[in-house]
Protein backbone atom coordinates (compact mmCIF):
# COMPACT_ATOMS: atom_id res chain seq x y z
CA UNK A 1 0.00 0.00 0.00
CA UNK A 2 3.14 2.59 0.27
CA UNK A 3 4.51 2.24 -2.94
CA UNK A 4 0.97 2.80 -4.48
CA UNK A 5 0.62 5.57 -2.01
CA UNK A 6 4.33 7.03 -3.00
CA UNK A 7 3.42 6.35 -6.91
CA UNK A 8 0.32 8.26 -6.63
CA UNK A 9 1.31 11.30 -4.90
CA UNK A 10 4.43 11.75 -6.82
CA UNK A 11 2.55 11.57 -10.09
CA UNK A 12 -0.04 13.96 -9.32
CA UNK A 13 2.22 16.71 -9.54
CA UNK A 14 4.67 14.80 -12.04
CA UNK A 15 1.77 14.86 -15.00
CA UNK A 16 0.29 18.35 -14.46
CA UNK A 17 3.79 20.03 -14.19
CA UNK A 18 5.23 18.05 -17.21
CA UNK A 19 2.28 19.60 -19.34
CA UNK A 20 2.55 23.10 -18.24
CA UNK A 21 6.56 23.40 -18.67
CA UNK A 22 5.69 21.72 -21.93
CA UNK A 23 3.08 24.30 -22.97
CA UNK A 24 5.15 27.15 -22.25
CA UNK A 25 8.57 25.80 -23.18
CA UNK A 26 8.21 23.50 -26.21
CA UNK A 27 11.42 24.38 -27.13
CA UNK A 28 15.10 22.52 -26.01
CA UNK A 29 16.50 25.11 -23.54
CA UNK A 30 20.09 25.25 -21.72
CA UNK A 31 21.32 21.78 -22.21
CA UNK A 32 18.74 20.39 -23.87
CA UNK A 33 19.89 22.18 -27.03
CA UNK A 34 22.47 19.29 -26.95
CA UNK A 35 20.81 16.66 -25.63
CA UNK A 36 17.50 16.72 -27.61
CA UNK A 37 19.04 16.42 -31.34
CA UNK A 38 21.46 13.64 -30.20
CA UNK A 39 18.48 12.15 -29.18
CA UNK A 40 16.77 12.49 -32.37
CA UNK A 41 19.56 11.53 -34.06
CA UNK A 42 19.40 8.23 -32.49
CA UNK A 43 15.82 8.32 -33.39
CA UNK A 44 16.59 8.32 -37.06
CA UNK A 45 18.75 5.74 -36.45
CA UNK A 46 21.86 7.82 -36.78
CA UNK A 47 24.15 6.31 -34.35
CA UNK A 48 27.41 8.01 -35.68
CA UNK A 49 26.92 11.47 -35.17
CA UNK A 50 27.74 12.78 -32.04
CA UNK A 51 27.62 16.49 -30.57
CA UNK A 52 31.48 17.06 -29.35
CA UNK A 53 29.76 19.49 -26.31
CA UNK A 54 28.28 16.60 -24.64
CA UNK A 55 30.53 15.12 -21.78
CA UNK A 56 28.06 12.44 -20.88
CA UNK A 57 27.53 8.92 -22.40
CA UNK A 58 24.63 8.21 -24.57
CA UNK A 59 22.82 6.30 -21.71
CA UNK A 60 20.18 8.69 -21.61
CA UNK A 61 19.88 8.36 -25.01
CA UNK A 62 19.30 5.04 -25.34
CA UNK A 63 16.98 5.06 -22.69
CA UNK A 64 14.84 7.21 -24.44
CA UNK A 65 15.02 5.05 -27.43
CA UNK A 66 13.36 2.24 -25.67
CA UNK A 67 11.00 4.47 -24.11
CA UNK A 68 9.78 5.55 -27.39
CA UNK A 69 9.08 2.34 -28.78
CA UNK A 70 7.36 1.52 -25.96
CA UNK A 71 5.10 4.16 -27.02
CA UNK A 72 5.18 3.93 -31.05
CA UNK A 73 2.63 0.82 -31.75
CA UNK A 74 -0.12 2.60 -29.59
CA UNK A 75 0.45 5.83 -31.16
CA UNK A 76 0.93 4.36 -34.77
CA UNK A 77 -2.21 2.32 -34.46
CA UNK A 78 -4.24 5.73 -33.50
CA UNK A 79 -2.77 7.27 -35.92
CA UNK A 80 -1.06 9.80 -34.32
CA UNK A 81 1.95 9.46 -35.79
CA UNK A 82 2.99 8.21 -38.79
CA UNK A 83 7.16 7.03 -38.23
CA UNK A 84 9.16 6.67 -35.42
CA UNK A 85 11.34 9.96 -35.47
CA UNK A 86 7.54 12.32 -35.06
CA UNK A 87 7.41 11.27 -31.37
CA UNK A 88 11.02 12.47 -30.71
CA UNK A 89 9.68 15.66 -29.62
CA UNK A 90 11.11 17.58 -26.68
CA UNK A 91 8.17 16.95 -24.97
CA UNK A 92 8.02 12.94 -25.40
CA UNK A 93 11.57 12.88 -24.47
CA UNK A 94 10.94 15.08 -21.48
CA UNK A 95 8.27 12.59 -20.59
CA UNK A 96 11.27 9.42 -19.55
CA UNK A 97 12.34 11.81 -16.86
CA UNK A 98 8.73 12.09 -15.40
CA UNK A 99 8.42 8.65 -15.20
CA UNK A 100 11.96 7.97 -14.29
CA UNK A 101 10.68 10.43 -10.65
CA UNK A 102 7.56 8.06 -10.18
CA UNK A 103 10.57 4.95 -10.37
CA UNK A 104 12.82 6.88 -8.40
CA UNK A 105 10.69 7.64 -5.47
CA UNK A 106 9.54 3.70 -4.81
CA UNK A 107 13.30 3.30 -5.01
CA UNK A 108 13.67 5.55 -1.74
CA UNK A 109 10.48 3.88 -0.34
CA UNK A 110 12.53 0.21 -0.88
CA UNK A 111 15.73 1.52 0.41
CA UNK A 112 14.60 3.09 3.65
CA UNK A 113 12.64 -0.25 4.22
CA UNK A 114 15.85 -2.18 3.86
CA UNK A 115 17.97 0.15 5.63
CA UNK A 116 14.83 0.35 8.76
CA UNK A 117 12.82 -2.42 8.59
CA UNK A 118 11.42 -1.17 11.85
CA UNK A 119 10.04 2.01 10.22
CA UNK A 120 6.67 2.07 9.66
CA UNK A 121 4.69 1.86 6.31
CA UNK A 122 3.65 5.62 6.83
CA UNK A 123 6.87 6.90 8.19
CA UNK A 124 8.87 5.21 5.16
CA UNK A 125 5.94 6.82 2.58
CA UNK A 126 6.11 10.17 3.87
CA UNK A 127 9.73 10.59 3.74
CA UNK A 128 10.01 9.07 0.15
CA UNK A 129 7.52 11.52 -0.96
CA UNK A 130 9.60 14.37 0.84
CA UNK A 131 12.62 13.23 -1.13
CA UNK A 132 10.98 13.12 -3.98
CA UNK A 133 10.51 17.41 -3.70
CA UNK A 134 13.47 18.01 -2.95
CA UNK A 135 14.46 20.92 -5.16
CA UNK A 136 17.07 20.25 -7.31
CA UNK A 137 15.52 16.32 -8.16
CA UNK A 138 12.48 18.01 -8.92
CA UNK A 139 13.15 20.91 -10.66
CA UNK A 140 15.14 18.47 -13.54
CA UNK A 141 12.21 15.81 -13.51
CA UNK A 142 10.50 18.12 -16.16
CA UNK A 143 13.59 19.01 -18.47
CA UNK A 144 15.46 16.41 -20.99
CA UNK A 145 19.29 16.80 -18.35
CA UNK A 146 21.08 13.35 -17.17
CA UNK A 147 20.13 14.14 -13.42
CA UNK A 148 17.08 12.20 -12.58
CA UNK A 149 18.23 8.87 -15.00
CA UNK A 150 21.37 9.12 -13.17
CA UNK A 151 19.77 9.05 -9.60
CA UNK A 152 17.08 6.77 -10.44
CA UNK A 153 20.00 4.20 -11.78
CA UNK A 154 22.41 4.57 -8.66
CA UNK A 155 19.49 3.87 -6.20
CA UNK A 156 18.26 0.72 -8.34
CA UNK A 157 22.47 -0.36 -7.94
CA UNK A 158 22.19 0.63 -4.48
CA UNK A 159 18.84 -1.19 -3.63
CA UNK A 160 20.23 -4.57 -5.37
CA UNK A 161 23.37 -4.45 -3.40
CA UNK A 162 21.49 -4.12 -0.21
CA UNK A 163 18.89 -7.48 -1.22
CA UNK A 164 22.30 -9.11 -2.06
CA UNK A 165 21.54 -9.00 -5.91
CA UNK A 166 25.46 -8.51 -6.52
CA UNK A 167 25.06 -9.33 -10.48
CA UNK A 168 22.94 -7.03 -11.00
CA UNK A 169 23.85 -4.62 -8.86
CA UNK A 170 26.70 -4.37 -11.09
CA UNK A 171 24.90 -4.42 -14.27
CA UNK A 172 22.47 -1.70 -13.16
CA UNK A 173 26.03 0.33 -12.22
CA UNK A 174 27.61 -0.20 -15.40
CA UNK A 175 24.18 1.54 -17.05
CA UNK A 176 24.54 4.15 -14.55
CA UNK A 177 27.92 4.75 -15.88
CA UNK A 178 26.56 4.62 -18.72
CA UNK A 179 24.53 7.95 -17.95
CA UNK A 180 27.24 9.58 -15.94
CA UNK A 181 30.74 8.65 -15.80
CA UNK A 182 30.84 10.20 -12.01
CA UNK A 183 28.52 7.12 -11.02
CA UNK A 184 31.55 5.09 -11.23
CA UNK A 185 32.27 6.72 -7.86
CA UNK A 186 28.91 5.66 -6.48
CA UNK A 187 29.30 2.10 -7.66
CA UNK A 188 33.03 1.83 -5.17
CA UNK A 189 30.77 3.11 -2.67
CA UNK A 190 27.73 0.78 -3.27
CA UNK A 191 29.91 -2.30 -3.67
CA UNK A 192 31.48 -1.31 -0.19
CA UNK A 193 28.99 -0.77 1.51
CA UNK A 194 27.89 -4.36 0.54
CA UNK A 195 31.34 -5.46 1.39
CA UNK A 196 30.90 -3.87 4.78
CA UNK A 197 27.55 -5.51 5.09
CA UNK A 198 29.02 -8.83 4.46
CA UNK A 199 31.69 -9.55 6.90
CA UNK A 200 30.17 -6.94 9.35
CA UNK A 201 26.04 -8.27 9.71
CA UNK A 202 25.56 -7.22 12.96
CA UNK A 203 26.10 -3.77 14.65
CA UNK A 204 24.20 -2.23 17.29
CA UNK A 205 24.14 1.28 15.05
CA UNK A 206 21.68 -0.29 12.52
CA UNK A 207 18.90 -2.05 11.97
CA UNK A 208 19.54 -5.89 9.94
CA UNK A 209 17.67 -9.01 9.19
CA UNK A 210 18.08 -11.49 12.02
CA UNK A 211 18.64 -14.18 9.68
CA UNK A 212 21.24 -12.27 7.40
CA UNK A 213 22.68 -12.05 11.31
CA UNK A 214 22.66 -15.53 11.65
CA UNK A 215 23.53 -17.08 8.79
CA UNK A 216 26.93 -14.77 7.88
CA UNK A 217 27.53 -14.69 11.50
CA UNK A 218 27.99 -18.44 11.16
CA UNK A 219 29.36 -18.49 7.44
CA UNK A 220 32.37 -16.35 9.25
CA UNK A 221 32.31 -18.23 12.73
CA UNK A 222 33.54 -21.03 10.78
CA UNK A 223 35.96 -19.83 8.88
CA UNK A 224 37.38 -18.56 11.96
CA UNK A 225 37.39 -22.14 13.84
CA UNK A 226 38.69 -23.89 10.61
CA UNK A 227 41.32 -21.88 10.44
CA UNK A 228 42.45 -21.54 13.63
CA UNK A 229 43.31 -17.78 13.74
CA UNK A 230 42.74 -15.00 15.89
CA UNK A 231 40.67 -12.81 14.36
CA UNK A 232 40.35 -9.59 16.20
CA UNK A 233 40.43 -8.41 20.47
CA UNK A 234 37.00 -8.57 20.67
CA UNK A 235 36.41 -11.91 19.11
CA UNK A 236 37.30 -15.44 20.25
CA UNK A 237 38.02 -18.90 18.86
CA UNK A 238 35.06 -21.29 19.65
CA UNK A 239 35.84 -25.35 19.43
CA UNK A 240 33.72 -27.18 16.62
CA UNK A 241 31.69 -29.53 18.89
CA UNK A 242 28.40 -28.61 20.45
CA UNK A 243 25.62 -30.26 21.65
CA UNK A 244 22.31 -28.68 20.54
CA UNK A 245 21.57 -25.73 17.46
CA UNK A 246 20.86 -23.27 20.32
CA UNK A 247 24.19 -23.44 22.16
CA UNK A 248 25.79 -22.81 19.16
CA UNK A 249 23.78 -19.82 18.18
CA UNK A 250 24.52 -18.96 21.76
CA UNK A 251 28.29 -19.61 21.26
CA UNK A 252 28.11 -17.48 17.92
CA UNK A 253 26.41 -14.55 19.44
CA UNK A 254 29.38 -14.80 21.89
CA UNK A 255 31.84 -14.28 19.04
CA UNK A 256 30.33 -10.62 17.20
CA UNK A 257 32.50 -7.65 18.44
CA UNK A 258 31.51 -5.47 21.05
CA UNK A 259 29.94 -2.00 19.89
CA UNK A 260 33.43 -0.18 18.24
CA UNK A 261 34.12 2.82 20.12
CA UNK A 262 35.98 4.46 17.10
CA UNK A 263 37.76 4.04 13.56
CA UNK A 264 40.51 1.66 14.40
CA UNK A 265 38.50 -0.30 16.67
CA UNK A 266 36.27 -1.31 13.47
CA UNK A 267 39.59 -1.43 11.26
CA UNK A 268 41.25 -4.12 13.84
CA UNK A 269 37.47 -5.66 13.50
CA UNK A 270 36.99 -5.74 9.37
CA UNK A 271 40.40 -6.87 8.55
CA UNK A 272 40.79 -10.04 10.22
CA UNK A 273 37.15 -10.75 8.83
CA UNK A 274 37.64 -9.64 5.55
CA UNK A 275 41.06 -11.47 4.75
CA UNK A 276 38.89 -14.87 6.41
CA UNK A 277 36.39 -14.21 3.54
CA UNK A 278 38.79 -13.20 1.03
CA UNK A 279 37.58 -15.76 -1.41
CA UNK A 280 34.04 -15.37 -0.94
CA UNK A 281 34.18 -11.72 -1.07
CA UNK A 282 35.99 -12.07 -4.52
CA UNK A 283 33.50 -13.96 -6.03
CA UNK A 284 30.37 -12.35 -5.09
CA UNK A 285 31.94 -8.58 -5.63
CA UNK A 286 33.67 -9.77 -8.72
CA UNK A 287 30.95 -8.14 -10.96
CA UNK A 288 31.87 -4.58 -9.86
CA UNK A 289 35.46 -5.52 -10.01
CA UNK A 290 34.68 -5.74 -13.95
CA UNK A 291 32.59 -2.79 -14.47
CA UNK A 292 35.45 -0.97 -12.50
CA UNK A 293 38.25 -2.18 -14.80
CA UNK A 294 36.16 -1.80 -18.04
CA UNK A 295 35.52 2.12 -17.07
CA UNK A 296 39.60 2.73 -15.98
CA UNK A 297 40.15 0.99 -19.99
CA UNK A 298 37.50 3.43 -21.16
CA UNK A 299 39.17 6.34 -19.53
CA UNK A 300 43.10 5.56 -20.85
CA UNK A 301 41.68 5.15 -24.61
CA UNK A 302 39.56 8.21 -24.44
CA UNK A 303 42.22 10.24 -22.49
CA UNK A 304 39.64 11.44 -20.02
CA UNK A 305 36.71 11.20 -18.08
CA UNK A 306 33.97 13.58 -19.86
CA UNK A 307 33.56 12.96 -23.96
CA UNK A 308 33.39 16.19 -25.48
CA UNK A 309 34.30 19.74 -24.06
CA UNK A 310 37.27 18.66 -22.15
CA UNK A 311 38.72 22.01 -22.02
CA UNK A 312 36.05 23.15 -20.02
CA UNK A 313 35.64 19.97 -18.11
CA UNK A 314 39.24 19.57 -16.81
CA UNK A 315 40.04 18.44 -14.00
CA UNK A 316 40.32 20.92 -11.05
CA UNK A 317 41.64 20.73 -7.25
CA UNK A 318 38.69 22.34 -6.16
CA UNK A 319 38.99 21.74 -2.87
CA UNK A 320 36.11 24.18 -1.81
CA UNK A 321 33.63 22.24 -3.44
CA UNK A 322 33.46 19.69 -1.11
CA UNK A 323 32.94 22.89 2.00
CA UNK A 324 29.94 24.16 -0.43
CA UNK A 325 28.56 20.70 -0.85
CA UNK A 326 28.49 20.32 3.16
CA UNK A 327 26.37 23.97 3.75
CA UNK A 328 23.70 23.09 0.91
CA UNK A 329 23.62 19.97 2.87
CA UNK A 330 23.00 21.42 6.18
CA UNK A 331 20.46 23.78 4.78
CA UNK A 332 18.65 21.33 2.46
CA UNK A 333 17.38 19.44 6.03
CA UNK A 334 17.36 23.23 7.82
CA UNK A 335 14.31 21.73 10.03
CA UNK A 336 16.42 18.92 11.58
CA UNK A 337 19.83 19.84 11.45
CA UNK A 338 19.17 23.73 13.44
CA UNK A 339 16.67 21.82 15.89
CA UNK A 340 20.30 19.98 16.75
CA UNK A 341 22.36 22.66 17.36
CA UNK A 342 22.16 22.73 21.24
CA UNK A 343 22.91 18.79 20.98
CA UNK A 344 25.80 19.07 18.98
CA UNK A 345 27.54 21.69 20.96
CA UNK A 346 26.91 19.95 23.95
CA UNK A 347 28.85 16.93 22.29
CA UNK A 348 31.76 19.66 21.38
CA UNK A 349 31.61 20.79 24.68
CA UNK A 350 31.85 17.13 26.81
CA UNK A 351 34.80 16.18 24.90
CA UNK A 352 36.51 19.73 24.69
CA UNK A 353 39.95 18.77 24.25
CA UNK A 354 39.18 16.08 20.87
CA UNK A 355 36.83 19.04 19.49
CA UNK A 356 39.51 21.85 20.23
CA UNK A 357 41.49 19.90 17.93
CA UNK A 358 39.03 18.53 15.89
CA UNK A 359 37.46 22.35 14.88
CA UNK A 360 40.93 23.66 14.59
CA UNK A 361 41.61 21.15 11.92
CA UNK A 362 38.32 22.01 10.32
CA UNK A 363 39.27 25.65 10.11
CA UNK A 364 42.70 24.99 8.70
CA UNK A 365 41.71 22.93 5.85
CA UNK A 366 38.82 25.18 5.55
CA UNK A 367 40.44 28.30 5.33
CA UNK A 368 43.36 26.81 3.16
CA UNK A 369 40.42 25.56 0.84
CA UNK A 370 39.06 28.74 0.12
CA UNK A 371 41.61 30.78 -0.49
CA UNK A 372 43.69 28.35 -2.54
CA UNK A 373 41.59 26.06 -4.30
CA UNK A 374 38.24 28.31 -4.73
CA UNK A 375 37.92 28.50 -8.53
CA UNK A 376 36.13 31.01 -10.55
CA UNK A 377 34.57 28.80 -13.81
CA UNK A 378 34.27 31.17 -16.33
CA UNK A 379 30.29 29.24 -17.11
CA UNK A 380 29.92 30.32 -13.45
CA UNK A 381 31.10 34.39 -14.20
CA UNK A 382 29.30 34.85 -17.35
CA UNK A 383 26.00 32.81 -17.23
CA UNK A 384 23.29 34.72 -15.23
CA UNK A 385 20.79 32.14 -15.57
CA UNK A 386 22.01 29.87 -13.23
CA UNK A 387 20.90 31.09 -9.47
CA UNK A 388 24.68 29.74 -8.82
CA UNK A 389 25.58 33.11 -10.65
CA UNK A 390 23.78 35.55 -7.94
CA UNK A 391 24.75 33.65 -5.13
CA UNK A 392 28.55 33.81 -6.28
CA UNK A 393 28.18 37.78 -6.80
CA UNK A 394 26.09 38.44 -4.33
CA UNK A 395 26.79 36.51 -1.35
CA UNK A 396 30.40 34.98 -2.11
CA UNK A 397 32.19 37.90 -3.89
CA UNK A 398 30.39 40.37 -2.17
CA UNK A 399 33.48 41.04 -0.03
CA UNK A 400 36.89 39.97 -0.26
CA UNK A 401 36.43 38.83 3.74
CA UNK A 402 32.60 37.29 3.24
CA UNK A 403 34.42 33.86 1.46
CA UNK A 404 36.29 33.41 4.73
CA UNK A 405 33.46 34.09 7.04
CA UNK A 406 31.67 31.25 5.46
CA UNK A 407 34.58 29.01 6.37
CA UNK A 408 33.20 28.40 10.05
CA UNK A 409 29.62 27.77 8.70
CA UNK A 410 30.94 25.28 6.34
CA UNK A 411 33.10 23.22 9.36
CA UNK A 412 30.11 23.70 11.48
CA UNK A 413 28.02 21.83 8.34
CA UNK A 414 30.48 19.30 8.26
CA UNK A 415 30.74 18.60 11.84
CA UNK A 416 26.63 18.01 12.42
CA UNK A 417 27.12 15.62 9.28
CA UNK A 418 29.66 13.42 10.75
CA UNK A 419 27.46 13.72 13.88
CA UNK A 420 24.31 12.54 12.72
CA UNK A 421 26.18 9.55 10.28
CA UNK A 422 28.23 8.92 13.16
CA UNK A 423 25.57 8.15 14.80
CA UNK A 424 23.67 5.79 13.16
CA UNK A 425 26.54 4.18 10.80
CA UNK A 426 30.11 2.44 11.02
CA UNK A 427 32.82 4.81 11.11
CA UNK A 428 34.45 3.16 8.36
CA UNK A 429 31.18 3.56 6.33
CA UNK A 430 31.19 7.39 6.85
CA UNK A 431 34.77 7.48 5.65
CA UNK A 432 34.12 6.28 2.41
CA UNK A 433 31.17 8.23 2.06
CA UNK A 434 33.31 11.19 2.53
CA UNK A 435 35.90 10.09 0.21
CA UNK A 436 33.25 9.28 -2.46
CA UNK A 437 31.77 12.81 -1.87
CA UNK A 438 35.18 14.31 -2.64
CA UNK A 439 36.00 12.60 -5.24
CA UNK A 440 33.29 13.50 -7.51
CA UNK A 441 32.92 17.30 -6.35
CA UNK A 442 36.21 18.11 -6.17
CA UNK A 443 37.72 17.69 -9.44
CA UNK A 444 34.59 19.27 -10.95
CA UNK A 445 35.44 22.96 -11.36
CA UNK A 446 31.96 24.02 -11.99
CA UNK A 447 29.95 25.12 -8.99
CA UNK A 448 26.48 23.21 -10.10
CA UNK A 449 23.79 22.39 -6.97
CA UNK A 450 22.83 19.18 -9.61
CA UNK A 451 26.09 17.27 -8.21
CA UNK A 452 25.01 17.85 -4.60
CA UNK A 453 22.21 15.58 -5.75
CA UNK A 454 23.02 11.97 -5.47
CA UNK A 455 25.70 12.52 -2.39
CA UNK A 456 22.41 14.82 -0.62
CA UNK A 457 20.17 11.47 -1.22
CA UNK A 458 23.06 9.23 0.18
CA UNK A 459 23.62 11.47 3.20
CA UNK A 460 20.01 11.66 4.41
CA UNK A 461 18.90 8.02 3.61
CA UNK A 462 22.02 7.06 6.33
CA UNK A 463 20.86 9.69 9.37
CA UNK A 464 17.66 7.85 10.34
CA UNK A 465 15.97 11.32 10.97
CA UNK A 466 12.66 10.38 12.65
CA UNK A 467 10.84 13.36 13.47
CA UNK A 468 7.93 13.67 11.22
CA UNK A 469 7.65 17.45 12.38
CA UNK A 470 11.08 17.79 10.72
CA UNK A 471 9.73 15.67 7.16
CA UNK A 472 6.80 17.81 7.27
CA UNK A 473 8.97 21.18 7.69
CA UNK A 474 11.04 20.22 4.99
CA UNK A 475 8.54 19.28 2.82
CA UNK A 476 7.04 22.18 3.18
CA UNK A 477 10.30 24.20 2.54
CA UNK A 478 10.38 22.07 -0.51
CA UNK A 479 7.11 22.58 -2.29
CA UNK A 480 8.05 26.65 -1.72
CA UNK A 481 11.12 26.58 -3.17
CA UNK A 482 9.68 24.31 -5.94
CA UNK A 483 6.74 26.70 -6.88
CA UNK A 484 9.30 30.23 -6.45
CA UNK A 485 11.48 28.26 -9.20
CA UNK A 486 9.59 26.84 -11.56
CA UNK A 487 7.61 30.67 -11.76
CA UNK A 488 10.87 31.80 -12.22
CA UNK A 489 11.78 29.52 -14.94
CA UNK A 490 8.08 29.82 -16.52
CA UNK A 491 7.20 33.32 -16.02
CA UNK A 492 9.59 35.43 -15.27
CA UNK A 493 11.46 35.40 -18.55
CA UNK A 494 14.20 38.31 -20.14
CA UNK A 495 16.37 39.11 -23.09
CA UNK A 496 20.14 39.48 -23.89
CA UNK A 497 21.26 42.17 -25.51
CA UNK A 498 23.94 39.80 -27.38
CA UNK A 499 22.00 36.72 -27.80
CA UNK A 500 18.64 36.41 -29.68
CA UNK A 501 15.95 34.18 -27.95
CA UNK A 502 14.41 33.91 -24.29
CA UNK A 503 16.44 33.22 -21.40
CA UNK A 504 14.87 31.77 -18.08
CA UNK A 505 16.26 31.26 -14.62
CA UNK A 506 17.62 27.79 -13.56
CA UNK A 507 19.08 26.02 -11.29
Amino acid sequence: MGRLIVAVVVSLWVIPVSLLVNHIVPEPYMDEIFHIPQAQQYCRGNFKTWDPMITTPPGLYSLSLVHIASLFPGMFYAKTVSSFYEICSAGTLRSINGILAVICSLLVYEILTQLRPALSERKASLYAVVLSLYPLHWFFTFLYYTDVASLTLVLAMYLACLKRCFQLSALLGALAIFIRQTNVVWMVLVASTGILNYIMPSNCKEDTQPGDHYVLTRKYDEAADKKSVPVGPNLRNRKSDSSSSASSHSKMSVSLPRPASGLLDEVQVILPRLWLLKWDILVSFCPFLVVLLAFLAFVHWNGSVVLGAKDAHAVSPHFAQIMYFGLASFLAMAPFSLSQVATLCQSLWMNKLLSFFEILAGLTAGFVFVHFFSIEHAYLLADNRHYTFYIWRRVIKSNWLMKYLLVPLYVYSWLFIFNILGKVQKKVWVVIFVLACAAVLIPAPLIEFRYYTIPFFFLILHTHINENRSWLLMGFIYVALNIFTMMMFLFRPFHWDHEPGTQRFIW
